[in-house]
């Protein structure tokens, strides 16, 4: 693993000049990621924040190849580049190694986008699934998407008098693409940088489909300080409701431990989304979110084998 100051010197695939909000986790995500590749890259984009501001016509921030592809269809996009590649592979019409990537907001992939990934994944293309999960449809409105946790305050989850924000956990897709067996999936956060490269490393190294799912503030949707984002993603790791792990062939494992696991409210007071659960009539929603996080943490110490 390169030090922080190697992995500085490496050219920037994303660059800056995009037009993505100050404070975006998105491309903090992308640019962690792209660090741990040393091959050429062609890269599909969902339709999304990430994708709308860094390639507004004429321009754009990719130095790599670089495809725009619907909302619902980037797996499927990217994996139709890599059969294509294969085949001119085959044909010794293509010299050297490419890796193949698709990008996607929570809304184009744990939503819109999963059938298309699934399918995908299923046809067992040789390529790297990154989720940017900024829990809603941000660039349009900030909607509720399944990614969105329980109490978040969207547009179409507003928190008053009829509901108190979202009413339903969110979707463990992390889990559920491990359900598809695939050779690698891992759960990141930018705040541990150099875990996360390590393991796109092995994402990028995989003989067949990887997803990583990478937590992505949005300062706007959530309401924090666009200076707090990279914080805001630590203590979702240390209050264990964004858990560091991996699943390599099948084989879960824990990838960071908190030494002193923290109250998940520690992350909720950090982000406007979630004022109106310190209100005392809203207090059993922050009971619940500590009870589903602990769950969902028991759970996955099982898997790891830690308990």
């Amino acid at each position: 693993m390169p030090s922080l100051k190697e992995l500085s010197r490496q050219p920037e695939i994303l660059t800056g000049g995009h037009r993505l909000c100050a404070g975006c986790g998105a491309p903090i995500v992308v640019r962690q990621a792209l660090k741990a590749l040393d091959v050429p890259l062609v890269a599909a984009n969902a339709t999304g924040c990430l994708e709308v501001a860094s390639a507004i016509y004429p321009y754009t921030a990719w130095r790599c190849s670089w495809i725009h592809s619907a909302f619902e269809n980037a797996a499927a996009t990217i994996s139709g580049v890599e059969a294509a590649y294969r085949s001119l592979k085959r044909q010794d019409k293509i010299p050297g190694e490419f890796r193949f990537v698709a990008f996607g907001g929570d809304g184009g992939t744990f939503d819109i986008g999963f059938q298309s990934l699934s399918g995908a994944a299923e046809r067992g293309h040789r390529f790297v699934y990154i989720c940017y999960d900024n829990e809603a449809y941000m660039n349009t409105g900030i909607q509720r998407s399944s990614a969105t946790p329980l109490g978040a305050e969207t547009t179409t989850t507003p928190a008053g008098e009829v509901i108190p924000g979202k009413r339903q956990h969110r979707k463990d897709l992390t889990a559920i693409m491990a359900a598809h067996d695939i050779p690698y999936v891992a759960q990141v956060s930018p705040s541990h940088w150099n875990d996360l490269v390590t393991k796109m490393k092995k994402a990028f190294d995989a003989e067949g489909p990887a997803f990583v799912n990478a937590i992505a503030p949005c300062p706007r949707g959530w309401r924090h300080d666009g200076s707090l984002t990279v914080e805001v993603t630590r203590v979702a790791v240390e209050t264990c409701y964004w858990p560091l792990y991996e699943v390599d062939h099948g084989k879960w494992r824990l990838t960071y431990k908190p030494r002193e696991k923290k109250p998940v409210e520690e992350w909720l007071k950090m982000q406007g989304r979630f004022r109106h659960l310190f209100r005392p009539e809203n207090r059993h929603i922050i009971d619940e979110i500590q009870a589903y996080v602990d769950r969902k943490w028991e759970e996955l110490l099982k898997r790891c084998g830690e308990i």
